[in-house]
């Protein structure tokens, strides 16, 4: 859908980001103090360019995940995938799975779709149960898709049919014990830098 705007308006738009301090890793409610998790995923490393194939100029399914050990105490995971800078007030979110089992530690390509095997669905920005292919206007730069990965030390609660972001964030805070970060970089018709500055990190 934003691939349609002029590059000019995406130029123009360019200071207008989300920002990092607006994910919902560092939101207050979450608590603080998490046990680190290694998130990373096979098909690109962290802080560099994602693969065409996960966006919308290609294949736009989700790339792979892996993930090492959890904290003791862990029941059940949930993660967020948002877009840092996305040109409105607020990331726009990609994805979000919630009540992946304790025990597991990958999420194959393609796995974010609707009535998945494993873990629920819920509602991207776009209002689809599914992968929320990368897809900034031109001429607004490179985006951080920031994927979110949490611990919880509480079985996946009962959110009914396909949640939000709120209902999600709700229902996880006060329960986070652990929590790891993988970004990945995308832009349209401009070179990455891929030396970034972070900028947020688990608590």
């Amino acid at each position: 859908m934003l691939e349609h705007l002029p590059e000019w308006l995406g130029a123009s738009l360019s200071g207008v980001r989300a920002g990092a301090e607006h994910l919902v890793i560092v939101n207050p409610a979450l608590g603080s103090g998490f046990a680190p998790i290694a998130l990373s995923s096979p098909a690109f490393v962290d802080w560099t360019e994602m693969p065409v194939r996960f966006t919308a100029d290609g294949a736009g399914v989700s790339p792979p995940l892996v993930w090492d050990a959890l904290p003791p105490g862990t029941q059940s995971l949930a993660l967020i995938v948002e877009d840092a800078d996305s040109p409105t007030p607020a990331p726009l979110v990609h994805a979000i799975v919630w009540g992946l089992p304790a025990g597991m530690h990958t999420l194959a390509e393609g796995a974010i779709v609707a009535d998945a095997a494993t873990g629920d669905t819920g509602k991207n920005s776009f209002l689809s149960q599914s992968w929320l292919a990368p897809d900034p206007p031109k001429g607004h730069g490179e985006h951080r898709y920031v994927f979110q990965l949490f611990a919880l030390d509480c079985p996946a609660a009962d959110l009914g049919e396909a949640p939000g972001r709120g209902a999600v964030l709700n229902a996880i805070a006060g329960h986070v014990i652990g929590a790891g970060m993988l970004t990945g970089l995308y832009a349209r018709g401009q070179v990455l830098s891929a030396t970034l500055d972070p900028g947020v990190a688990p608590a």
